[in-house]
This record gives C-alpha cells, sequence and structure tokens, in this order.
C-alpha cells in the first residue's frame, strides 16, 4: 500500500514561499485552517500531503481504518488522475468502518501556485444528510412494515415496460386481497394482524424471479407484476401454486391463523396499455372473487367491466341519496303469537331511488358499510324515527320497542357508538329502543362487549342479536353474550313443521336462552303452518314475518286506528283453513 499518510495525519501547513505574509497572519491562517469544520488538504505533484488540517487528519484516519484496505491506494491514484487531468472535480466518498458508514463530499481542485501544480481538496461529512435522504426515499418507496416496494415503484415499472424500454413481452399485474382481514385484526388484535401481513408478504413474495415485483399498496392489498409471461395459462399455474402455500396456517404469537387472498389478474396488452387500465380491471376481476366465495383468482373479461360500472352507478346514487336525504323508514312488527298483541317494531331502511321507486336493503346496505357511509345512514334513520314518533305511537301504541339495526362494523367502532349512545339519549326516550347486532359483534375482539355494552345499559337501551345461527353461532358462545333478545333467522324457521333437525336446533335455543333471561323472536313467519307449529310446538311467544304484517311506511301508518288493534282484528278474522295440520308437543306434527 502506498503511503501517503505523511506524519501519521497530524495536523500541519508548510508556508510555500511567501515572505510578505508577517509571522502574525501566517499563525492566524494557520489557527484558522486548523479549526475548519471542513477537512482540507493540499498535495504536491506526486501525490504527497502538504497541508493538512485536524478535520482532515481525522477524515484520513477513518480512511486507513475502514473496512477496505484499499481506500487510501485508491484515494492516491484518483489525486494524481485529477492533478494529471487539470479539471476540478467533486467526489462523494464512502467508508465503512464496522456497523458504522460515514459519507464525505469532496472537492477537488487542480491548482498552479509558485510554479508548483497543486491538489486543493475539501471534504465534508455528510453522513448525517444521506442516512436522512435514504430514510425518506425507503418511506417514499418501501413500506415500512412489510419492506416491500409501494405502489409507486411498480407503477413506475410497469409504466416504464409500456412505454418500451427495451422489452416488448406481455406481463401481468395481479390485484391481492387478503379474505376477512378486518375480523383477523378484530379478533386477535392489530399486532397480529400487522406480524400476518408480514408472514403473508414473505409467503406471496416466494419463487419471484428478479423481473417480478411484489408491492403492498395499502393494508391488506398487494399488487404483484409477474414479467414476462408467455400465457395466461403460465400465470395461472404460478397464482395456483401461491395459493396452495398460502393453505398453510401462520403460526403468530402462539396464535394458529389461516389466511387466504383472492386474486384478480389482468394482461397486457390484451386487457390495457396502461398502468391504470391494469390496475383498475385486475381490481375489477378480484372483486368478482370477492362476490363469488373469496380464496380464489379470476382473470377480467369484458362482462366484469360491465359489472364495475353498475356498481359504480349504485355507489354515486348511494352517496347523492345520502346528501339529499332519500332514505325512509319502514317498520315491521313483533308480534306476541299468542295475544297477537304489537310488543315492538323494527324500523327498516329503504331508499327512494331517481325515480321515486323503493328499493331494498340488500341493494345497498352493504356498498354503505364498505364506503364508510353507514354510520351516517344510522343516524339518519334515528332522526327519522324521532320526528315521527308520534306517529309511530298512535299506528303501534307508546309502549312499544323500537329496534334499529347497527353492522357489526359499526359496533366495534367506540368513536362511533358513543356518538350513537348520546344521540339515542337525546332522544328522551332511550329506554324504548333496541340495538340489533349481528353475533360477530359480541365474538371477535373488539369494544362492544366490554366498553359499548355499558354506555348502552347505562342510559336504558336494550341489546338483541339479530339472524342467530348463521354466523358465528355456538351455544357456548351465547352463554358468553350479554343480550335481552335472539331473533331466530329465518332460515331456520322456513317450513319448520316439515324439518326435524331445525325443530331440534329450535328447541335447543329456546332452552338455552330461557336459562340466559333472553327473549326469543322468530323471525320471517311467513305461512299458517310455521306459525301453528310454534303456537302447539314450542314457548316461543314472540315472531316477525310477512304473515302478520308486510313492513308499512310512515305516510301509510293511519293514527286514528292503531296498528295493533288492526293486527289482532285481522288475525282473528281469518278462517282456520281446512284440512290444516295440527301440532301437539307431545305427539309432535300429525296429518
Amino acid at each position: 500500500m502506498h503511503n501517503f499518510v505523511k506524519h501519521d495525519f497530524q495536523p500541519g501547513v508548510s508556508a510555500t514561499g511567501n515572505e510578505s505574509i508577517s509571522s502574525n497572519e501566517l499563525s492566524i491562517l494557520r489557527d484558522l485552517l486548523r479549526l475548519l469544520p471542513t477537512g482540507v488538504t493540499v498535495q504536491d505533484e506526486h501525490g504527497e500531503f502538504l497541508v493538512v488540517n485536524e478535520a482532515a487528519a481525522a477524515q484520513l484516519q477513518l480512511a486507513a481504518n475502514a473496512s477496505q484496505p484499499s481506500a487510501i491506494d485508491d484515494r492516491h491514484e484518483t489525486s494524481l488522475d485529477m492533478l494529471r487531468g487539470g479539471r476540478p472535480v467533486v467526489l462523494e466518498e464512502t467508508l465503512t468502518c464496522g456497523a458504522s458508514k460515514h459519507v464525505f463530499l469532496t472537492s477537488h481542485r487542480p491548482v498552479q501556485i509558485a510554479g508548483r501544480s497543486l491538489l486543493i481538496s475539501s471534504s465534508t461529512d455528510i453522513s448525517e444528510q444521506k442516512a436522512f435522504e435514504d430514510q425518506l426515499f425507503r418511506s417514499a418507496y418501501y413500506d415500512e412494515l412489510t419492506g416491500l416496494p409501494t405502489r409507486r415503484v411498480i407503477e413506475h415499472r410497469v409504466t416504464s415496460l409500456i412505454r418500451g424500454d427495451g422489452s416488448h413481452d406481455q406481463f401481468a399485474l395481479a390485484f391481492l386481497d387478503v379474505d376477512n382481514f378486518k375480523h383477523i385484526n378484530d379478533y386477535y388484535g392489530h399486532a397480529i394482524g400487522d406480524a400476518l401481513l408480514v408472514e403473508l408478504s414473505k409467503r406471496l413474495g416466494h419463487a419471484l424471479r428478479d423481473t417480478d415485483i411484489l408491492s403492498r399498496i395499502s393494508g391488506d392489498e398487494f399488487l404483484l407484476l409477474l414479467n414476462p409471461v408467455s400465457s395466461e395459462r403460465e400465470v395461472a399455474e404460478f397464482i395456483r401454486v401461491m395459493q396452495e402455500r398460502l393453505k398453510a396456517p401462520f403460526f403468530i404469537d402462539q396464535s394458529e391463523i389461516f389466511a387466504s387472498t383472492s386474486i384478480g389478474v389482468s394482461l397486457y396488452p390484451v386487457h390495457g396499455r396502461s398502468y391504470e387500465a391494469l390496475r383498475q380491471n385486475a381490481d375489477i376481476a378480484m372483486y368478482r372473487v370477492k362476490n363469488n366465495g373469496k380464496g380464489s383468482t379470476a382473470f377480467f373479461d369484458t362482462s366484469m367491466e360491465r359489472e364495475a360500472l353498475a356498481r359504480m352507478k349504485i355507489e354515486q346514487s348511494l352517496r347523492l341519496a345520502i346528501l339529499e336525504k332519500r332514505f325512509c323508514c319502514a317498520f315491521q312488527a313483533k308480534v306476541d303469537i299468542r295475544t297477537q298483541e304489537v310488543m315492538g317494531i323494527e324500523a327498516l331502511v329503504r331508499l327512494r331511488d331517481d325515480e321515486g321507486v323503493i328499493q331494498a336493503p340488500g341493494t345497498f346496505i352493504n356498498l354503505a358499510v364498505e364506503l364508510g357511509l353507514i354510520d351516517e345512514l344510522t343516524l339518519l334513520v334515528l332522526a327519522e324515527i324521532v320526528k315521527s314518533i308520534d306517529l309511530i305511537n298512535a299506528a303501534f301504541g307508546p309502549a312499544a320497542t323500537i329496534s334499529i339495526n347497527v353492522a357489526a362494523k359499526q359496533a366495534g367502532n367506540l368513536e362511533f357508538m358513543r356518538a350513537f349512545a348520546r344521540a339515542i339519549e337525546e332522544t328522551g326516550f332511550p329506554k324504548r329502543f333496541m340495538i340489533e347486532v349481528t353475533e360477530d359483534a359480541f365474538v371477535t375482539r373488539s369494544h362492544f362487549q366490554d366498553q359499548i355494552l355499558p354506555i348502552l345499559r347505562k342510559i336504558g337501551v336494550g341489546i338483541s342479536i339479530d339472524d342467530f345461527g348463521i354466523g358465528y353461532s355456538s351455544l357456548s358462545a351465547l352463554a358468553d353474550i350479554t343480550a335481552d333478545e335472539i331473533k331466530i333467522d329465518r332460515s331456520f324457521i322456513t317450513d319448520i313443521h316439515k324439518r326435524p333437525r331445525s325443530q331440534g336446533i329450535l328447541r335447543a335455543i329456546e332452552s338455552l336462552s330461557e336459562a340466559l333471561g333472553m327473549t326469543v323472536i322468530a323471525e320471517g313467519i311467513e305461512s299458517y303452518e310455521e306459525l301453528t307449529y310454534l303456537q302447539a310446538a314450542t314457548r316461543i311467544r314472540y315472531a316477525q314475518g310477512y304473515y302478520f304484517a308486510k313492513p308499512i311506511f310512515l305516510e301509510d301508518l293511519k293514527p286514528a286506528t292503531p296498528l295493533a288493534s288492526e293486527s289482532r282484528a285481522s288475525l282473528a278474522a281469518r278462517p282456520a283453513p281446512q284440512n290444516r295440520a295440527a301440532y301437539s308437543r307431545a305427539n309432535g306434527f300429525r296429518r
């Protein structure tokens, strides 16, 4: 190694012969040069140091101790080249010493002084600035949690491919969405949810080529670029193997978690000639998978685009309807099947479209939840009830409870539920209200059971478990739920008189709910046979369904004739059908 480390990097200054400078001035110049925070050196035509200030000495000593043993020799050769070239040069020099990394910005300027060729160099430590730049770069282009490239990286790469940066091959863009990730987050907690995303990204990224890119673009959404590909079959086979890899459970923090992804794929150029078109079409294909059961893969086709346009139209009309308050309420009675008394009503939200036609909630409720509009919609329902309470009392009676449906996503939202509870309390009659939630609001690790339920109890609001039997139901789970009533889903009630297995399930739910002090309500009674079976073969007292009354709009209510009286009169006036089946709790069904 060339020894151009003169005086062991001890700082010093050698005068070059200007005798007009006083010794005092020279002393000041020496002190200034020595104390400069920037490293300053002067080298002769042989690369030997004539001047080295303190900062430069420290930098050169660092270079001598660096992990790269050739750093000093390299710098010596570079200095000689610059002296011969005669042109100023600015370089970034990086030195690694163990775990630390130092970056210097060095300016070299060849000069002629007193007939000698000299190289004046000044070097500034920019390590902190470069570290900050690296941090900004990573935050802009790499996901902090998984370390995967961000949306911007994959968008830039796809755009470059389309513009033709030397490649004219076909490639595939896949949109991946983790199925039921919200439920995983709610049940296990966000820390485990984040850990799952990290482990899942490792499996998704397994066996990718250098030319492929996996990107995390949002919470549980990923984009995968496969480039190049020869055919749709090749892409389908790769994704099939990837899906198989995901079937193995993830073991995180002593929890065994199963996860799957719904995947939509678009191919360049057949499915789009821009990044946005390809991404959007892959997204559309992914939603087709979601709607068809999740956990599989679909390639884009034009029929999906028509579906997406129809969905977008519904979304736009939904936002406009909320803005214009074009929602209305219909009310369906909960009836005592033995006395025909109306004991409560359920408020059912309906939408009037642009032509005034009433639309059932199946066309917009799930979309409202997905778009984050359900909170505003629920508050609109409450406002409609408050505005029409006199009409409701006249039609159903002042003692009838009023049920409002709350989505599971809302039920776990502590901020919304606190505001909703305050709004109910401000009505002046909070004890009239019953909140209907599905089972998953209780069994997931949300705030509902521990934090929200006590707030509702404090103001006297009742709790009803809606659609019981089709969600997370288990009789053991029911024992841990604090509720006032259970509404058995219609799927158990339909043709109950013909279905012995459903009859057994009904009896089990009935017995357990009685032991826990919960009222049972049978949903969806539509036939005389279903009603008479419940009356004769069960102890269930309350039911709801079209057999008693269809949902009634406020404008159709007649205060002069209370609906409760009409209901009793209507049922009493119905003739008993001839040859109807008879029921007995002891003997069961007989003809």
